[in-house]
C-alpha cells in the first residue's frame, strides 16, 4: 500500500456503546502508514480521525480487526506489553502541551527516560535539541517559554527516546500561525533530517498541506488519500465531503 509499513490497521472496527445506542466509529478501516513519512489524518467531524489514532497508537483497544507496529500485532497484546510499547516505540504529542510546570525544558524532554530508568543517549538527545532550535532555552521552566517554543519541548520529549513512531493529536491545535508554522516545520524536518515516522490528526489545510499524504476519513471509514497534498487541494477535497453527523468518532 506504502512504502514499508511503520504501522498499519487490518478490518480495523471501533464500536461504542450498545444496541440502540452503538455508535461505529471506525467501520472495517484498512490503512497502513509509510516509513519515514509524514501522514496526516483528515475528516469530519465525527469521522473517527481520532479513534482511528488512538487505535493505532495502542491507546484504545479496537472492537475487532487488527493493529501492527512493524510487524507486531499490537491488538493482540495484554496490558504489560502494551504498557512497554507505548512507552519504549512510540511518542505522543497533543494539543496540550502536557508539560511539567516545575520542570525545565531540558527536564521535560527526558522526563519518559528518567520514569523508565533510562538515560538519553546523548548524541540523539544533541541531535533532537538542535533540530528544536531551543538549545538557549533548555534551563527555562514552560511559563517562560511561548506556546510554540513549549510545543516544540513536547515534540522533542516524543522524539528523544527514538520511536518507532510519533502520533500528534491536532499539536498545533492552540497555537497562532507564527507558533503553528514553527511546530510543523519541525515536524517536517525530523521526518526529513532524522528519518522520523510522523502520523498527525488535523483539521487544518495548511498543516495538512506540509506532509507526504493524506489519508481522508468519513463515517469511519477510509474514503481516500492524497499525495504530495498542497492546503488547496486538501481544502477542495474537504469541502467535497461536507459536514458529518458528530459522533464519538472524532
Amino acid at each position: 500500500m506504502t512504502r514499508n509499513g511503520a504501522a498499519r490497521a487490518v478490518g480495523l472496527t471501533k464500536s461504542y456503546g450498545s444496541g440502540a445506542a452503538e455508535v461505529t466509529a471506525l467501520d472495517q478501516v484498512d490503512v497502513e502508514l509509510g516509513e519515514g513519512e509524514f501522514t496526516a489524518i483528515m475528516g469530519p467531524s465525527g469521522s473517527g480521525k481520532s479513534t482511528l489514532m488512538h487505535c493505532l497508537a495502542a491507546l484504545d483497544h479496537p472492537t475487532s480487526g487488527q493493529v501492527f507496529l512493524g510487524d507486531d500485532e499490537i491488538s493482540a497484546m495484554n496490558d504489560k506489553k502494551l504498557t512497554e510499547v507505548r512507552r519504549d516505540r512510540i511518542g505522543f504529542v497533543f494539543q496540550a502541551f502536557n508539560l511539567v510546570p516545575t520542570l525545565t525544558a531540558e527536564e521535560n524532554i527526558v522526563l519518559p527516560l528518567a520514569i523508565a530508568g533510562r538515560t538519553p543517549d546523548r548524541a540523539w538527545f544533541d541531535e533532537v535539541i538542535d533540530t528544536i532550535g531551543l538549545r538557549n532555552r533548555l534551563k527555562h521552566k514552560p511559563s517562560e517559554l511561548s506556546g510554540g517554543q513549549q510545543q516544540r519541548v513536547a515534540c522533542a520529549r516524543a522524539l528523544v527516546s527514538r520511536p518507532a513512531v510519533v502520533f500528534a493529536d491536532e499539536p498545533t491545535g492552540n497555537l497562532d500561525s507564527a507558533s503553528s508554522a514553527e511546530v510543523l516545520a519541525f515536524l517536517r524536518h525530523s521526518v526529513d533530517a532524522l528519518g522520523q515516522t510522523v502520523v498527525m490528526v488535523t483539521h487544518e489545510p495548511v498543516a495538512a498541506g506540509g506532509t507526504d499524504r493524506v489519508v481522508f476519513l468519513a463515517d469511519g471509514r477510509v474514503v481516500d488519500e492524497m499525495r504530495e497534498p498542497s492546503a488547496q487541494r486538501v481544502l477542495d477535497r474537504m469541502k467535497s465531503m461536507g459536514p458529518r453527523r458528530p459522533s464519538l468518532g472524532d
